[in-house]
């Protein structure tokens, strides 16, 4: 072997995941750079305020009936819940990986997308 051709060096990353991991959906993001330099992104899903309760009677079969009650906040109406269940911080470097990789995602979804969308067409 010629001592001039380096040899190809590689890693293998095995990845260890927690007992209680579980992918959450989210459908916003709230956050920004903290005083300690770090991107803070919290992901939130965004729905309608839901009452606090709600009484209905039930019919001889069982079933539900119409609305009998519903205890609901002041302002139920007019409200909008952003339920933040999980964030992560990064640093600059981290932040600009995840940037990348985003990146490239949304262009094979994007590209899937438009795939799916001529397929109908035909």
């Amino acid at each position: 072997m010629d001592k001039d051709i380096e040899e190809e060096k590689s890693v293998k990353f095995k990845y260890i995941f927690a007992d209680d991991y579980n992918p959450i959906y989210a459908n916003g993001v709230f956050g920004g750079v903290a005083p300690s330099g770090e991107l803070v992104i919290n992901f939130y899903l965004e729905r309608h305020a839901l009452p606090i309760s709600q009484s209905h009677h039930v019919n001889n079969d069982g079933t539900l009936d119409s609305t009998v009650l519903m205890n609901e906040p002041d302002d139920l109406g007019s409200s909008m819940v952003r339920f933040v269940n999980n964030g992560v911080v990064l640093n600059l470097d981290a932040a600009k990986v995840v940037h990348s990789w985003m990146e490239q995602q949304i262009k094979l979804l994007e590209k899937n997308v438009q795939t799916k969308q001529l397929k109908k067409k035909v």
